[in-house]
């Protein structure tokens, strides 16, 4: 063979091999992205995490999941300063990202065509692309870099669909319009910078699934949020599981320390200080007391925990 045929064949090789970026991220990289995660995934390879346990996270104070992160290195996982459609409302959820930025007419059109040899709708606006992909028990994440007026991601016919697909609400760094339409969507909520009568225009949708930033935190597919009056947390799903048992450990010994300062038990400083070995020996016998369908986890989870801890 020689070296013209083998230059040829080496240069059908790489034509065939090479593609061009797609607008949602591949299950492969959605992995890398989330390779501590050890659990099931769904097809487009984002962590499962499940049900039971988003459920059982919105018991769970914001402080203390910031603090909890804080404590494992993750210092950005806060944002905060939103409108809230239903303030009085928690929202958790499995976080699937979309990435906007200003209209570029030729990369729009890009995007336009790997758009549709992804499968997706090149009809209507390339922003009810993420919508098309939500699974029940989603939350919509998106980056809007913040814009307001023409940067309205939904109204209440968008907002339906969202809901219809995710059971969730919507976290945008970005504007919404028809307010009081998406009010009347009963279940639904969304975390956003403002309302505007706008709609989107001068704006464009560039990826799916892939890191974006939310204010001061990178938000990644596949976390998990917690969201409510008092702001937004996102999670690595690794870390959803143990978190959410050390928090609510936080809360029943929070309840063993006000009611012992009811009882005049304890001072003060003592229960605001770390532990003695008898006021632990007395939370422990506390807690074998505590009725077993109050306590928010099972039997088996709580005494796991607290003997790692007093390992």
């Amino acid at each position: 063979m020689n070296a013209r045929m083998v230059f040829t064949l080496v240069c059908i090789c790489f034509i065939f091999n090479v593609r061009s970026q797609d607008v949602g991220a591949s299950p492969a990289y959605i992995k890398e992205l989330t390779a501590s995660w050890q659990g099931e995934r769904f097809p487009d390879g984002r962590p499962r995490v499940s049900d039971a346990l988003l459920k059982r996270l919105k018991n769970i104070q914001v402080e203390e999941a910031w603090g909890y992160l804080r404590g494992k290195g993750y210092q950005n996982q806060y944002e905060g300063n939103w409108e809230i459609l239903h303030p009085d409302s928690v929202m958790t959820g499995r976080v699937v990202t979309a990435q906007y930025m200003p209209l570029r007419p030729d990369y729009q059109q890009l995007i336009k065509r790997v758009g549709g040899m992804e499968n997706r709708d090149t009809i209507g606006g390339s922003n009810s692309w993420p919508i098309e992909i939500l699974k029940s028990g989603d939350v919509y994440v998106a980056d809007g870099y913040g814009r307001i007026v023409d940067g309205t991601l939904i109204g209440s016919n968008l907002g339906n669909a969202i809901y219809a697909n995710s059971g969730n609400g919507v976290i945008f760094d970005a504007g919404v319009r028809d307010v009081a339409g998406l009010l009347e969507i009963k279940g639904f909520n969304g975390w956003y910078r403002g309302a505007d009568p706008s709609y989107l225009q001068q704006e464009m949708l560039t990826a799916i699934n892939t890191p974006i930033r939310i204010g001061r935190v990178t938000v990644l597919p596949g976390d998990i949020v917690l969201a409510n009056r008092h702001g937004t947390v996102f999670i690595p799903a690794h870390l959803v599981e143990k978190l959410v048992l050390s928090s609510e450990v936080v809360g029943l010994r929070d309840q063993f320390g006000f009611q012992r300062l009811r009882e005049k038990k304890y001072t003060p400083g003592q229960i605001d200080t770390r532990w003695t070995d008898e006021i632990n020996a007395d939370f422990r016998n506390w807690i074998q007391k505590y009725p077993e369908d109050k306590l928010p986890m099972t039997r088996k989870e709580l005494e796991s925990y607290l003997n790692e801890q007093k390992n």
